[in-house]
C-alpha cells in the first residue's frame, strides 16, 4: 500500500499531520472523510501519480495518526477552518504554493473552507459524495433525519464517547475485503483509540456549532468559489435521493460547476478507484499552472 510514497509527521503549530506524498508534477491534496483515514486513497492516489500528479494524502487533524489540540467547549481547534489552515502549511512545508483539492464527505468541509478562505492557492477543487454543511440543515426532512441521525447523536456531550469506545468494531463495521487488508487494519487501529474517536466527534460538533456559522457568513457575503468546480456522487448512496441533483445546490457557492456520478457505494475511493481517478485525471487535465 502506498509503495511509491513517503510519509511525515508535520508539526504545523497547535496539530501535528500525518501524510503521505508522492510523485512529481502539478500537485493535488486527496482529503478522506469520516471515519476512514488517508489510506482510504490507496487505491486512487496510485493511479494519479501514474497521470503525472504530485499526491498528497494527509489525515485530518485528529483522524487517523494526526493529533490535534485540547478540545474545548466551542470546538474551534476542530473546525474546518482549522484544519484547512493544516492542509496549507503542511503543503507549503513540501514546497507547494498552489494546488488541486479533492474532498469526500467530511473532508469536502475542509476543501469549501480551504477554497473560500484561500481561493489564491485553490486551482481546482473536487466535492464527492457531500455539500457545505448548512445545505444539508437547511434541508432537514424524516428521511434526512432518519439516514443521517448520527450527526445529532454525535453531538451530545459525552454520550457517543461512551457508547462507540464500549465496541468500536461494531460500531464502525469495516470491510477488509471491500477496503483492502492493509486499509481496513490501518483504519481498524485508529477507531480503537478513544482520543481519535473523540477528535472525529468534535469534527461533527464543529460542523453543527462554528462550521454553520462561517458558512452562514459566507452566504451574508457572497463568497463563491471561484476555481473550476468538480461534483462528484456515489450512484448507490443517497445523495440524489434526498438532494436531486447535487450541482445545482452546488452552483449556489461556485462559478465554474461541472460533474456526474459514479457506480458506487459510499466509499468510492474503495469501491471504484478506476473510474474516481479517470474522473479526477480528466478534471485536472490540462494541469494548473504552478507558482
Amino acid at each position: 500500500m502506498f509503495e511509491e510514497f513517503e510519509t511525515a509527521q508535520i508539526d504545523v503549530g497547535e496539530a501535528s499531520v500525518f501524510v503521505r506524498f508522492g510523485g512529481d508534477g502539478p500537485p493535488v491534496v486527496l482529503l478522506h472523510g469520516h471515519p476512514r483515514t488517508s489510506a482510504t486513497w490507496h487505491r486512487v492516489a496510485p493511479l494519479l501519480i501514474r497521470a503525472g500528479h504530485t499526491v498528497v494524502c494527509p489525515d485530518l487533524r485528529g483522524y487517523g495518526r494526526s493529533r490535534g489540540p485540547r478540545f474545548t467547549a466551542n470546538h474551534a481547534g476542530y473546525s474546518k477552518r482549522a484544519v484547512a489552515g493544516d492542509v496549507v502549511a503542511v503543503m507549503r512545508s513540501l514546497g507547494h504554493h498552489r494546488f488541486s483539492l479533492v474532498g469526500h464527505d467530511r473532508g469536502g468541509a475542509v476543501a469549501l473552507r480551504l477554497a473560500l478562505d484561500h481561493p489564491e492557492i485553490v486551482s481546482r477543487v473536487v466535492f464527492a459524495d457531500c455539500l457545505p454543511l448548512t445545505e444539508h440543515l437547511s434541508r432537514i426532512t424524516v428521511e434526512f433525519a432518519t439516514q443521517w441521525w448520527h450527526w445529532f447523536f454525535f453531538a451530545q456531550p459525552g454520550i457517543p464517547e461512551r457508547v462507540i469506545t464500549a465496541d468500536p468494531d461494531n460500531w464502525y463495521r469495516g470491510d477488509p475485503e471491500t477496503m483492502g487488508e492493509e486499509n481496513y487494519q490501518e483504519w481498524r487501529q485508529a477507531t480503537r483509540n478513544p482520543n481519535v474517536v473523540r477528535a472525529m466527534l468534535e469534527d461533527y460538533r464543529a460542523g453543527l456549532t462554528i462550521d454553520r456559522q462561517h458558512e452562514e457568513a459566507d452566504r451574508g457575503t457572497g463568497a463563491r468559489i471561484a476555481c473550476p468546480t468538480l461534483i462528484l456522487w456515489s450512484l448507490q448512496d443517497d445523495m440524489e435521493d434526498l438532494y436531486g441533483d447535487p450541482r445545482a445546490i452546488w452552483s449556489r457557492w461556485a462559478d465554474d460547476v461541472r460533474g456526474h456520478g459514479i457506480d458506487a457505494g459510499h466509499h468510492v475511493a474503495e469501491q471504484a478507484p478506476q473510474a474516481l481517478a479517470s474522473a479526477l485525471t480528466d478534471f485536472l487535465r490540462p494541469a494548473p499552472d504552478l507558482e
